[in-house]
């Protein structure tokens, strides 16, 4: 099935893959202003299925999403050595294409990726908090806004950030069609059955992240052998727009790391 997508650049694919819900503009604000500055990457930013503006089209399953993503890997990147950075979601399905072609991705990135513990109810999570805010910025919200839900930054910056790269996304997906992926959201093949991926890898979680926590990803080192692993204090699931200085000099060094072994 045709996934939408928007690219930018020339040079080695980067694929990145958004999380569940969101569409592909949650990549493109947090990782454009890094990429702008560094020339020789064809970004490549699908939505993924029953999100943003690519359709369900039958897909029940995230073995199905995951087909898709392979097919737009088939179609877009072909046998190119590629990298792939997918945030939530978007880092358990990252796991699985690393696993499918170990040889052809040079590098795994994930920000705040489900760990090893795909179910909700079964994730061990911090509570949530918020840590840092500004006078005004929950005043301003408007009645259907969920930016408090997740937020542990409740500042006007990240506040702009989620209303030009989250809110969007959540807007146009599909919900009926997630609530019916979400019944078989975990892959029938573990994405670390099989050998250790040993390509320059980054996992990036949030101390006070709610929603996937941060110690079940800790359990991934072992067949991440060449992982940096951080978690970030003052962070929740919108990482990327809460600590996004920490964020930015992350993804430059994985992506030195990557280039100098490439």
């Amino acid at each position: 099935m045709p996934l939408h997508f928007v690219a930018h650049g020339e040079g080695i694919p980067v694929l990145a893959l958004h999380g569940w819900t969101p569409d592909h503009r949650l990549m493109t604000g947090c990782l454009e202003p890094i990429f702008t500055g560094l020339p020789g990457y064809r970004r490549l930013y699908p939505d993924l299925p029953a999100m943003g503006q690519s359709p369900a089209d039958g897909v029940n399953s995230s073995d199905g999403i995951l087909s898709a993503v392979q097919a737009f890997i088939d179609e877009q990147i072909g046998t190119t050595p590629f990298l792939l950075i997918g945030e939530s979601y978007g880092g358990y399905l990252g796991r699985a294409i690393a696993r499918a072609r170990p040889t052809q991705m040079l590098g795994l990135a994930m920000i705040c990726p489900i760990g090893t513990v795909v179910e909700n109810a079964d994730r061990h999570l911090p509570e949530h908090v918020v840590l840092r805010s500004e006078p005004g910025v929950r005043e301003s919200l408007g009645p259907d806004e969920d930016f408090t839900d997740l937020a542990v930054v409740e500042t006007a910056a990240a506040l702009t950030a989620y209303r030009r790269d989250i809110a969007p996304g959540l807007a146009l997906a599909d919900i009926k069609a997630l609530e019916r992926i979400l019944k078989k959201r975990e892959l029938t093949v573990d994405p670390e059955d099989g050998p250790p991926y040993t390509r320059p890898t980054l996992i990036i979680c949030g101390r006070q992240d709610a929603v996937v926590g941060f110690e079940d990803q800790y359990a991934l080192l072992p067949h991440y052998p060449r992982a940096t692993f951080a978690v970030l204090d003052v962070a929740g699931h919108n990482l990327q727009i809460e600590q996004p200085e920490l964020f930015d000099s992350l993804i430059r060094e994985w992506l030195k790391r990557v280039a100098e072994e490439a």
